[in-house]
Order: structure tokens, then C-alpha cells, then sequence
């Protein structure tokens, strides 16, 4: 192994599949071998029971529906206002100096702290759990993007007026294009805390969802169907990313030169 010397598809999956049998392995041997009670880490064979019980007799295959559509619908009103607002923002100066403030100040507040208060203004319903997600994705999209875009090589900018583009055919042709493929890595990180922030919404007033669905097996110290749960949302954000990666690539194939 070298310092950032990139490895081939072929090792990098091999090497990422090799984790995950180590972990299946150490796991295995923890609660098999009896040196953890299967009270606090169910067994992986324990752990595959119970999933199959929720998604075939107890409706989890609609509670892993309703928290993706969470997870999708609060990231998409994010990403939908945070993408203009964050090229704004790095495009002009003035602009950046009216929201940078706020937006700085606000990407520090917890998005869980605000339940209490979204659960008085919009109830325990999907207004509720969306703006959880919001109010957790929004602030840090906007400051990545703000950044990135403000970072465009100057020499392009320049060349870019010597050729007689106006400001906003600047921002059009220019801006956008530069940051584009490192926004959308921004995006497929953000949608990664999306996660987080909608299993910390449904652990409170949820009737549904994978987090509600925890909070249920958590009381009856099942943690088989706790273990389970968090595997799959593991595994769903696990292809999301991937998803997130084949597009990216295929959008902007000259951004993984040299990756």
C-alpha cells in the first residue's frame, strides 16, 4: 500500500465485503460463544428470525416505506431551496454577507432540539418529521455549497468576461458547471444525516416508521428486531449512496479522474 494510491474496483469491493465478514464473524463468536447475553446483542441467526416475523407478520415493509418517504421528502425540499440559495450566496458577496450570519448560527442548533417545538406547531404527523429533516439538512447545505461555489478557479471567471459573458450567463455557464460535481457529493453526504435526523423524529410521537418500530422493541428489550432495524437502514442508506455514486459518475465522468 501507498500513500493515495487509488486500488482497482475489483480489490475495493473485495476489500469492502471482507469488513463486513469480519464483523458477521466477531459478532458471531460474541454471542455464540456466550461471552454476551443474548438480553443486551441478539445472535446474527436470532436477529434474521425476528426481521423475517416483522416484514412478513407485523407491517415493517410499510414502516421502512413510510421512513424513506420522510427521508426523501425532507432532503428534497432541502436540496431544492439550499442549491439556488447556496449559488446565490457564493456568486454574490452582498448576498452572502445578508444570510452567512444566520445561516452559520443556525447549522449549530440540533434538529432534534426542535421537536418539542414542531410537535406543538404541526402535531405528530409527516409536517412534523419533514421539517425535522429541513431544518437538519438545509443549513449545512447551504454553507458546503455557498463555499464551493465561491471557490471557483478565478482564471475561468476571468476568461470567462474577456469573452464577453454577462453575470448571469456567468453563473449559468460558468459557476454552476464548475461546482456541480462537488455539490453533488455534498448532496450524497447531506442525504447520509438525513438518516439520522428522521430515526431521531420517529423515536418521538411516530405511529410509524423504522425508529417508531425500535422505540416498540426497545420496551420489550427485543433486541433481535432493535438490531434488525438498524441494519436495514444501514443497508437502504448504503444503496442510496451507491445509487448517488453511479449518477454522479455518469454526470460528471472528468470529477473521478485520478479518485
Amino acid at each position: 500500500m501507498k500513500p493515495l494510491t487509488p486500488v482497482t474496483p475489483g480489490a475495493r469491493v473485495a476489500l469492502g465485503i471482507s469488513f463486513f465478514v469480519v464483523f458477521a464473524a466477531v459478532w458471531s463468536l460474541a454471542t455464540f460463544g456466550g461471552f454476551v447475553q443474548k438480553t443486551f446483542l441478539a445472535d446474527p441467526l436470532s436477529m434474521l428470525r425476528s426481521g423475517w416475523v416483522l416484514l412478513t407478520q407485523m407491517g415493517f415493509a410499510h414502516d421502512i416505506g413510510m421512513t424513506v418517504f420522510r427521508v426523501v421528502g425532507g432532503f428534497v425540499i432541502a436540496a431544492a431551496l439550499a442549491v439556488p440559495l447556496g449559488v446565490a450566496m457564493g456568486a454574490y458577496k452582498p448576498v452572502e454577507a445578508f444570510f452567512e450570519p444566520f445561516i452559520s448560527f443556525a447549522r449549530y442548533l440540533p434538529a432534534s432540539a426542535f421537536i418539542p417545538l414542531l410537535i406543538l406547531w404541526a402535531g405528530i404527523g409527516e409536517a412534523q418529521k419533514l421539517a425535522v429533516i429541513f431544518i437538519g439538512s438545509f443549513f449545512s447545505l447551504v454553507l458546503m455549497i455557498s463555499v464551493t461555489v465561491g471557490n471557483t478557479r478565478r482564471d475561468l471567471v476571468e476568461a470567462a468576461y474577456t469573452l464577453g459573458v454577462k453575470d448571469a450567463s456567468l453563473i449559468r455557464r460558468v459557476l454552476v458547471p464548475g461546482a456541480a460535481p462537488e455539490i453533488a457529493e455534498q448532496l450524497r453526504m447531506v442525504l447520509g444525516w438525513a438518516w439520522t435526523y428522521v430515526i431521531v423524529a420517529e423515536l418521538i410521537g411516530a405511529s410509524s416508521g423504522i425508529g417508531h418500530m425500535i422505540t416498540d422493541s426497545q420496551a420489550l428489550l427485543a433486541t433481535d428486531q432493535i438490531i434488525f432495524g438498524i441494519i436495514v437502514i444501514g443497508l437502504i442508506g448504503l444503496a442510496s449512496d451507491l445509487l448517488f455514486k453511479t449518477v454522479n459518475r455518469r454526470l460528471f465522468p472528468w470529477a473521478q479522474l485520478g479518485r
